[in-house]
């Protein structure tokens, strides 16, 4: 009987399929930024007269864009590498991030610009606004420039509200002789958290925006690719996984487009392998990840699945098996149609016609449970492709095949 300690050593002297586990993190910022090089250099373009002509202008830049859109990592890329820039050139420059999901008032957003710039503020209580003219004088004694980036403002707007971001926006309206030593970047998921603003300050948001549209599977591949070097042993993810997780979280294939998302579905794969003490991650692997991520996918199975009229669950188990007999990510419809046919013949039901089975898939599909498109590069000729992202796949087996037997005994 193996002691908690056997337990734990077996795990830590077993092999990873990690190098560098933390460079699939959210906050983890990468030195290059694939499909994101249009917006760095409208960042750069913006702030340019800052190493320029430092304290001419004081610059407010907006980033919009969907969740796992890349403008977090854009805005810290950004910030870290024009700080390199600025103390090449001589100017005292830092960049300071907020994320005003935490904190979300005024006070709290003056109090963590102070933390990370190092300025002591006095023990006894100080509004926000004193707070920062402290911060300014401390800017303008050290001859130093700011850019402070708001992240999550959506947030900050709904709580602090418009007077708040007005003070920001407006800092050198009210004192128009000192030298223009602080600007901003703000970061929202949409325009639309703006209509809680008056008119006048959303004007002075909206000026310089740059926007963040969700990536496709191609951009999501590259992304993935990058990472894999990163943060994986060669060779332990083969290019189908990376392929296949791109491809269900691009845009361009009904997914959220979210890089975040595909980075934790990698993640969460390569533990599943860990876990199984595999030299490689696969689709299985995969798949696993995928429905820990979507909790949706539980519903699915319980609630979906089970009232499937009884050939769409026999085409469904037809999918399954030729998935996990090829190991594939996706099946042509001809291999899942010749398998129903012999699915039919197991339990002893007629098998339905061809324009059927497709009306069957177009319903599997509508309902979330499988994945179908059109054949492209790679393939010879043109076939519907079947894809199943649940799993893992023995288990959707052993459960349809259960449902199938309940249906066929009543």
């Amino acid at each position: 009987m193996p002691t908690a300690r056997d337990i734990i050593e077996s795990v830590l002297e077993h092999p990873s399929v990690f190098k560098s586990r933390e460079k699939l993190y959210p906050e983890y910022v990468p030195p290059y930024l694939p499909h994101r090089e249009e917006q760095l250099k409208g960042l750069a373009s913006y702030f340019r007269s800052l190493l320029v002509e430092p304290g001419s202008i004081a610059q407010r830049v907006l980033l919009v864009g969907g969740i796992g859109t890349g403008k977090t990592a854009t805005a810290r890329r950004f910030g870290s590498d024009f700080r390199a820039l600025a103390h090449q050139r001589g100017i005292r420059f830092e960049y300071v991030h907020v994320n005003c999901h935490r904190d979300r008032t005024l006070y709290l957003v003056m109090q963590e610009i102070a933390r990370q710039l190092r300025i002591p503020i006095p023990p006894r209580g100080l509004a926000a606004q004193e707070m920062y003219h402290i911060i300014l004088k401390h800017l303008e004694n050290k001859d130093m420039y700011i850019i402070i980036t708001l992240d999550e403002f959506d947030y900050f707007i709904e709580v602090a509200g418009n007077d708040a971001v007005y003070f920001l926006v407006r800092t050198y309206d009210e004192y128009p002789h000192l030298t223009k030593r602080v600007n901003f970047v703000f970061i929202a998921r949409s325009l639309t958290s703006l209509g809680r603003l008056d008119s006048a300050t959303e004007s002075y948001l909206v000026r310089n925006v740059i926007h963040f549209k969700p990536y496709t599977s191609q951009e999501l591949y590259d992304i993935l690719t990058y990472r894999v070097q990163e943060a994986f042993h060669e060779g332990t993810v083969p290019d189908e996984v990376v392929r296949y997780i791109a491809e269900l979280v691009g845009v361009d294939n009904g997914g959220s487009g979210n890089a975040r998302l595909a980075l934790e579905i990698l993640m969460l794969a390569g533990n599943e392998a860990d876990k199984e003490g595999a030299s490689m991650v696969t689709l299985e692997h995969v798949r696993k990840a995928y429905t820990h991520t979507n909790p949706d996918l539980s519903v699915l199975v319980n609630d979906v699945i089970r009232h499937l009229p009884l050939h769409e669950l026999l085409l469904l188990l037809a999918a399954v098996r030729v998935l996990r007999a090829t190991g594939e990510p996706y099946a042509r419809i001809g291999l899942v149609e010749e398998e129903y046919r012999s699915i039919c013949e197991e339990y002893g039901e007629k098998p339905r016609r061809h324009t059927q089975i497709y009306e069957y898939v177009n319903d599997l599909k509508k309902r979330g449970i499988v994945e179908a498109r059109v054949s492209g590069k790679g393939y010879r000729g043109k076939s519907t492709l079947i894809g199943i992202s649940i799993g893992p796949l023995e288990a959707l087996e052993k459960y349809i095949e259960e449902l199938i037997e309940y249906r066929k005994g009543e």
